[in-house]
């Protein structure tokens, strides 16, 4: 059945912000704002930034919606400054996880934050949106709060949180709001705006597809007998308890309704929203975003606003199920992709910037080269594979990247527009499976270094990651670098590396540092492991148990992690000492002199 289309409505907004003060309201003649979205982020008119995003798509269906960017917690001066809405207040982190933003994988403190003014911290709270909640309910008791974002969608069950190191309830139990509007959310969050104007109550919406609400009271664990039920949040506790858990949302949540006890009250977890068309999609990237910070910023830079100005999102999703990754629970494995003429509309729009210097930095998504990519079946509902990839690309995915190549040379053609590279990155095991694709971003869409994230050497930890074995990263880099060699062009692969997975013993770490320096790469940089909300490796990180099997594996944690690193660096002098300890404490002296052949 063909889907009907329901984002576009009546354009609105054009040549002007989203009111962030009074003032502005009084410009527009508006007394009250219908929706207040509450951000710790600075406010960015731009399609990348999902307050603004969401702030356009309810505009255009008539609403009158307001923001208040990286209020002040320490006092009511802030949240108040716009009054009450009268539908309700939409709360978002920002474009981050308020406490990956704040901190390292090591938890130590960041001193930067790409989404504020001038790169600056300090500008949003720990747990931003629980205090965002918090500090709404004090002064407006009776107006509805609803999560949304990063750190929302991610939360949205009983998870571990490592920040605090336990498992923690649903952030929409823990944070007493009324409702997450999880994913991407425009059609969740404009089927609640819709509902909400009609006069219904709040806590009457609560089975709309894209949302986490509170189950109705009379709905106990008893009356949903024959129904998916999650072990209570108290219950997840316990490890093995927790395992159970994640692999019954993991195999159910897309298709669906799931409930679970959360601090004594019982949550519903609706399936996600039905993905937007084509069409849908192509109406909300054509809405009238200014493409640059509120003018409340003028002389500060923002970095991450920066880092994205010359670049467009040509699709969401991603299908290649790394377990270490959220994307597929957030914004969903369907690759959802805007149309050749949306995309060449955007670059239009950018061509003609003063400031425009002929480069578009990205064209891509989660993943570059799975623009139009398609399951012949129609998944979700046809499969329930966690990956389109691992261990192996199934059969009925629809490859498109030849129409990718198409997009691109249409964008190219854009007056004004010189250049277009791949900085998002790409799957090189998608890519083996089209040479002429190899050729083609070798020749056209790369500036020097292509990036790609085999995240590991070893196939033992690639497993664990539900990444593709080494040999097809090898295999990739063989053949593109051959295409430069025989085009006379300068290229370099740079790989993406993470240490500390679960999984990762020393024997893998030492044998990932010499497959580094045998190859004489020498990284400036490397992610260490991060264990976020509702990733099947942060599963396993707490567990201790392998997400397939339920077999206890080993979990690197501490000093561990730093010598690991160690071995990454295995060219830098700082490091040897770490490197020589490792070595002899787990009797491998033989592997000295691979390491540092002058030692006797």
């Amino acid at each position: 059945m063909e889907q009907k289309d329901t984002i576009p409505r009546t354009p609105k907004g054009a040549d002007r912000f989203l009111p962030m003060s009074r003032s502005e309201m009084d410009l527009l003649g508006w007394e009250t704002l219908d929706i207040i979205l509450v951000s710790g982020d600075a406010y960015i008119d731009h399609p990348s930034f999902g307050t603004a995003l969401i702030g356009r798509v309810l505009e255009n269906a008539g609403y009158r919606v307001g923001i208040i960017a990286q209020p002040d917690w320490k006092s009511d001066l802030d949240i108040t400054r716009l009054g009450a809405p009268r539908l309700f207040f939409g709360v978002s982190s920002g474009n981050m996880d308020s406490m990956v933003n704040h901190y390292t994988a090591q938890k130590k403190l960041r001193h930067d934050d790409a989404y504020s003014p001038e790169g600056k911290s300090g500008f949003r709270p720990d747990r931003a949106v629980m205090v965002y909640t918090n500090l709404i309910r004090q002064s407006f008791k009776n107006v509805p709060v609803l999560l949304g974002g990063i750190e929302a969608s991610l939360r949205r069950i009983a998870h571990y949180d490592y920040w605090s190191d336990k498992v923690r309830n649903s952030i929409l139990s823990d944070s007493k709001a009324d409702l997450i509007v999880y994913g991407m959310a425009e059609k969740a969050i404009l089927t609640v705006a819709d509902e909400l104007a009609k006069g219904k109550s709040i806590k009457e919406l609560n089975n709309i597809p894209g949302t986490v609400s509170f189950e109705t009271v009379d709905k106990t664990a008893a009356a949903l007998d024959e129904k998916i039920i999650l072990p209570d949040s108290d219950a997840c506790k316990d490890k093995k308890t927790f395992w159970q858990m994640t692999r019954t949302f993991m195999q159910n949540h897309t298709v669906q309704t799931l409930w679970q006890m959360n601090g004594g009250r019982m949550i519903r977890h609706n399936p996600p929203e039905s993905p937007l068309s084509q069409k849908e999609l192509d109406a909300i990237y054509a809405l009238p975003f200014q493409r640059k910070p509120h003018p409340l910023y003028t002389g500060k830079a923002i970095p991450a606003y920066v880092q994205i100005r010359d670049s467009v999102t040509s699709h969401r999703g991603c299908f290649g199920g790394c377990n270490f990754c959220a994307i597929g629970v957030h914004q969903g494995r369907k690759i959802q992709s805007r149309s050749e003429t949306s995309i060449c509309d955007e670059l239009e729009k950018i061509a003609r910037e003063k400031d425009f210097g002929g480069t578009i930095s990205d064209i891509g998504g989660p993943t570059a080269n799975m623009y139009l990519a398609e399951c012949a079946l129609g998944y979700p509902e046809s499969c329930k594979r966690l990956s389109c990839l691992h261990p192996r690309p199934c059969p009925n995915l629809k490859n498109g990247q030849q129409r990718q190549l198409s997009m691109l040379q249409k964008a190219e053609s854009v007056p004004g527009v010189k250049r277009v590279f791949l900085s998002s990155g790409i799957r090189h095991d998608l890519a083996l499976e089209d040479a002429d694709y190899i050729e083609r971003i070798a020749v056209k869409n790369v500036s020097g270094r292509l990036k790609l994230a085999p995240e590991h050497f070893q196939n033992r930890v690639l497993r664990y990651m539900g990444k593709p074995e080494i040999e097809l990263y090898n295999e990739f880099c063989r053949r593109f670098l051959a295409v430069c060699k025989s085009k006379q062009l300068k290229r370099e692969i740079i790989p993406y590396i993470i240490i500390g997975h679960p999984g990762t013993g020393m024997n893998e770490a030492i044998m990932l540092g010499l497959d580094l320096k045998r190859k004489n790469i020498r990284l400036s940089q490397v992610q260490e492991f991060t264990p976020t909300p509702m990733t099947i490796s942060t599963c396993m990180y707490y567990t201790g148990l392998d997400y397939e099997t339920g077999q206890a594996i080993h979990v690197p944690k501490g000093r561990e992690i730093r010598i690991q690193k160690a071995f990454v660096f295995w060219y830098d002098a700082e490091y040897k000492k770490l490197i020589l300890e490792a070595l002899i404490s787990i009797n491998r002296r033989d592997m000295i002199n691979e390491f540092f052949p002058m030692t006797q």
